[in-house]
């Protein structure tokens, strides 16, 4: 089978959706907690062939969505120092901060860089030995261990003018943090794909055995997605909550050990990190560990970092969206005064963010949309 044309068989999918149909037979809330799953279900329009007793509610596996404002203003503030080359990933650059971006940083000539991959850093770092090379690390466990080889190829290389501020986030804790506060109507998760790739399933048992809720990981194709729904469905008409793994293509329960060793030799958790629009989840992310401090720029450049918390605009509910509690279309500023162009809050800024999957193929005739 063909590895993405496979998975996206309208034959397919029009099959499973029957089956679905056929034997759900009460209302599901299922959590997609990864970004990537989100845009999946928006682009493919699954909830137009999904029967109305399958509601899919967003979570908080999108790393920029997640990232608080003050974390953003390091960033600005360490690419304001002099002689200094700030590098990260992706649309963390157009992500506003309390006063500005990344993104408009760099229009006013600060050396600002968007990566393709971490490793670029050393390169930048040799060619640049006057000047401080910031890495300005985000994601989930997924891009984690590309962190650590950056951090041992720095120590290798020799290399002193290279340093890191990390923002590696985790996903148990956050779906801890959510089903936890006693609010959560969510009846069964979609688990991350890659993230999985590099954990192994079997750090979502204890979720799935504490609150009896079946946890099936899902890939990213729009059949890997269905397939997935019917597991739980099939789960929750036996009674059963088990975490089951649909992408075994590529996941296994242990993951892949020679990352995770990586991860833990440059790494260890943070007795707290502030979620945007969650708040506070003890040992939710990473920092380096001591004896790496040299590289730390939280600590090397302590004395120029922002300290005060800052919340999102009050008329932006993108934590609201991030905890299932809120679809985009509920917000009022979506797609008026908060859009790609002129995002108000990070889920509209980020490729994985549910505004933006919203936005994007929210002219679809999708259920529950109200524009």
């Amino acid at each position: 089978m063909d590895l993405i044309e496979g998975f996206r068989d309208p034959e397919h999918m029009k099959a499973l959706a029957a089956l679905i149909k056929k034997e759900c037979k009460s209302k599901i809330n299922i959590m997609e907690v990864c970004g990537g799953h989100t845009h999946t279900i928006m682009k493919f329009g699954l909830p137009q062939i999904l029967p109305e007793l399958i509601e899919f509610v967003h979570g908080p596996g999108c790393p920029v969505c997640i990232m608080p404002k003050e974390r953003i203003d390091h960033a600005i503030a360490l690419a304001s120092m002099p002689n200094t080359i700030l590098a990260t990933l992706g649309d963390m650059i157009r992500v506003p901060g309390s006063k500005t971006s990344l993104q408009k940083l760099r229009a006013e000539g600060k050396d600002i860089r968007s990566l393709y991959s971490p490793l670029d850093v050393i390169k930048i770092a040799q060619e640049n030995p006057d000047k401080n090379v910031v890495f300005f690390a985000i994601g989930f466990e997924t891009t984690t261990p590309m962190s650590a080889v950056l951090m041992q190829q720095a120590i290798a290389h020799k290399l002193t003018n290279v340093f890191f501020h990390i923002n590696h986030v985790t996903v148990p804790e956050a779906v801890e943090a959510i089903m936890g506060d006693g609010n959560a109507l969510i009846d069964a998760f979609l688990g991350p794909s890659h993230v999985s790739v590099i954990t192994g399933y079997k750090i979502y048992e204890p979720i799935a055995e504490k609150y009896h809720t079946p946890i099936v990981v899902a890939g990213f194709e729009p059949t890997d997605v269905m397939e997935s729904v019917l597991r739980i469905v099939r789960q929750i008409n036996e009674g059963k909550s088990v975490v089951e793994n649909e992408y075994a293509r590529a996941v296994s329960r242990e993951g892949n050990l020679k990352a995770q060793e990586l991860i833990n030799t440059y790494f260890e958790k943070r007795d707290h990190f502030r979620w945007r629009g969650i708040g506070d989840i003890p040992k939710s992310a990473l920092k380096l560990r001591a004896e790496y401090a040299a590289y730390d720029a939280e600590i090397v450049f302590d004395a120029i970092l922002p300290k005060t918390e800052l919340n999102d605009h009050k008329m932006c509910i993108c934590g609201d969206i991030l905890k299932g509690r809120a679809k985009p279309f509920d917000c009022k500023v979506f797609g008026k005064a908060c859009t790609p162009t002129n995002p108000m809050g990070s889920c509209m800024v980020s490729s994985e963010g549910a505004c933006s999957a919203y936005f994007k193929y929210g002219k679809l005739n999708l259920k529950g949309a109200r524009a």
